[in-house]
């Protein structure tokens, strides 16, 4: 009997977040032998512990979090005699991949935007604490009864959506090569097979040239499909990891085989950037034929090429070839958008 495998990435997920509750403030007299008429002695409560979310570079999907639809932090102790104060409710900690966007589910508006690693937001704050009587002991009243309820902390319904942090976004119809590619490149391990939409998730490949001070993060994004801006297939779910990219670079067949005419490819890819968002398509783009692997591939390349009026860039991520000069190119033009 087959066992059902849950698809473990995520970039949606909504959940209710709840601070702690403040300890209630003691009502307490001093009592102690041969001391008499002791005042008030009741301490404080202790403060409920706040809901903090924080961005994680070890988190690559929201799963986890979508798996603890209602994530609630400690509630405060009460105080006690003898001017005691309660303990404080145990903050909660939410890990969250970095560029992890918060929003309050009911105003639709943006909490926070934990776009680096390490920033972090409160999303609920813990309720006060109620004060003891000691507090309102005064000289004309030294015996106040007077003690404080703990207030509720905040709750609040959240929607959390993910936007994948990446230098380069890679683009391109299904089958389209973008998979083998980043399987050459980096370390990332996307499945490939010789049929469309073997890719369903976005996954992240580090290029490393060596003598670079920092790395390279490609963001792999699920082949589209014209109407994709739409919300065709899962359109909006994978165009908005390209949103925070540097440069796109966009895979087009151009082998013999291929099912649609590289000028077609290219023609729906770029249709689908203006549909979704025209700043996106503006971004600088680098144009790379993939599977050119013979004669007439070449050969279909270099009409491509001169139709859309690119730089001529043809590699073959099974062979090697051309992958060398193109990822120096790609270099070059991820230090151009940095520097911009």
């Amino acid at each position: 009997m087959g066992q059902k495998i849950e698809n473990m990435f995520r970039d949606e997920a909504v959940m209710i977040a709840s601070a702690g509750k403040g300890g209630g403030g003691c009502r307490s007299f001093h009592r102690e032998k041969y001391v008499n008429m002791g005042g008030p002695d009741g301490g404080d409560g202790g403060r409920g512990g706040d809901v903090e979310m924080i961005a994680d570079g070890q988190e690559n999907s929201l799963f986890r979090v979508s798996r603890n639809y209602h994530a609630r932090a400690g509630d405060g102790q009460p105080g006690g005699g003898n001017n005691r104060t309660g303990k404080s409710g145990e903050k909660l900690v939410i890990s969250v991949p970095v560029g992890t966007q918060v929003f309050d589910f009911e105003r639709g508006n943006l909490l926070a935007d934990l776009d680096v690693d390490g920033a972090k937001v409160v999303v609920c704050a813990g309720g006060k604490a109620g004060r003891g009587n000691a507090r309102f002991a005064t000289s004309v009243n030294q015996a106040p009864e007077r003690a404080e309820d703990g207030m509720d902390g905040e709750s609040r319904k959240l929607r959390l959506e993910l936007k994948l942090v990446a230098d380069v976004g890679l683009l391109g119809l299904p089958n389209a090569g973008k998979s083998t590619f980043i399987r050459r490149v980096t370390a990332a391990r996307p499945r490939v097979a010789e049929y469309p939409f073997t890719t369903l998730d976005p996954s992240l490949g580090i290029l490393d040239f060596g003598d670079l001070e920092r790395q390279i993060v490609i963001a792999d994004i699920p082949g589209l499909i014209e109407g994709a801006h739409e919300g065709k297939g899962l359109g909006h779910q994978f165009l908005r990891h390209v949103e925070r990219t540097r440069v796109l670079l966009h895979l087009v067949d151009c082998s013999s085989m291929s099912s649609d005419p590289p000028e077609e490819a290219y023609r729906v890819i770029r249709g689908e950037l203006d549909g979704y968002s025209a700043e996106l398509a503006s971004r600088p783009t680098m144009v790379v034929a993939t599977k050119v692997e013979d004669e007439e591939s070449a050969q279909i390349a270099k009409d491509f090429f001169v139709e859309i009026g690119h730089p001529e860039r043809c590699i073959s991520s099974a062979t090697g070839k051309g992958l060398e000069q193109m990822l120096k190119s790609l270099q070059s033009l991820v230090a151009e958008g940095e520097e911009a």
